[in-house]
Formats: C-alpha cells, structure tokens, sequence
C-alpha cells in the first residue's frame, strides 16, 4: 500500500555551517570590536550572546541571514526569550526544532481527515505516516499539508509505492 512520511527534519550541518559563518563574521566585522558578541552551537540548542539588547539583535539578524543564504528554512528556529547574564551581558537560547511535536501532529492527521481523501494517518513517535490505495491522493495530500500547515516547514520522506 503506498505511504509516505511528513516529517520535521532540519540539515544539521547547514546550520553548522551557517553558526561558523555568524561567529567568524561577528569576529571580524567593526562593530562588534572588542564586546562579547558571539554564537555557539551545542547539539540543537544555538546560544548568542552580545554586549546590549540591539547589539544581540545584529547578532541574530546577522544568522538568519546565514540560515537563509544557505537555504535552511528559519521557522525550524525556535527563539527563546532574552536573559540579562552577569552585569549587562545578555544571552538567548534559539532551539533548533527537530521532530514534529504531538499537537502538530494532530493538527496534521485531522487535516488529512478532513480532506476527504481515502488516507489514513497515523503517528508515530515524532513522524506522521500517511496511507492510501492510490498515489494520485498521497500527492494531493502532500500538496494539501503544505498548503494547510504553514508555520512548520514540512518535508514528506520515505514515499512507497
């Protein structure tokens, strides 16, 4: 039976890749001589830290433009808040969102129930696999889930025939 998966996967080495450029850029460039400015990626948790609330804005900016110059979609990218560290140092955790979480999950499967399709979908831990007798209504489902989930960037894996 055909089936393919809606998953929530980002490319972990481009966002190495975009991190490495945020810190040599924020290295170099003039205005972020001599203050604490910089960005750490550990597992999938990104830490900026900057000197000022808008100089920890540059730093940001400064990464989603990385993130989008190497094509890695920023609403994997979940901002947390900004916390005031050791005098006026500031810091933000950014968690890099990976595996879709239960209630987009169910947002998922009750789309699909709704499009009146014959598909059936289950989930199944952090992936929501999705069945149907014919190929022509998988595709349409993909492009419906697209369509319909709009502040996650799904991506459809494993299609079967």
């Amino acid at each position: 039976m055909p089936s393919f998966d809606a998953v929530l996967e980002p490319n972990l080495i481009e966002i190495r890749n975009a991190v490495d450029q945020t810190s040599k850029e924020t290295h170099n460039r003039f205005d972020f001589k001599g203050s604490s400015a910089k960005v750490d990626l550990a597992d999938k948790l990104i830490t900026a830290w900057a000197d000022s609330d808008f100089q920890l804005g540059q730093v940001r900016d400064v990464l989603m433009s990385k993130m989008a110059k190497r094509n890695v979609d920023v609403r994997f990218l979940d901002l947390g808040k900004i916390e005031t560290i050791g005098g006026d140092k500031v810091k933000q955790v950014i968690t890099v969102k990976s595996g879709i979480p239960q209630d987009l999950a169910k947002r998922i499967t009750t789309a699909v129930k709704e499009s009146k399709l014959k598909l059936q979908s289950a989930i199944q831990g952090d992936v929501v696999r999705i069945t149907g007798a014919k190929r022509d209504d998988l595709q349409t489902a993909m492009a419906l889930l697209s369509k319909a989930i709009t502040d996650a960037p799904l991506s459809f894996t494993n299609f079967r025939d």
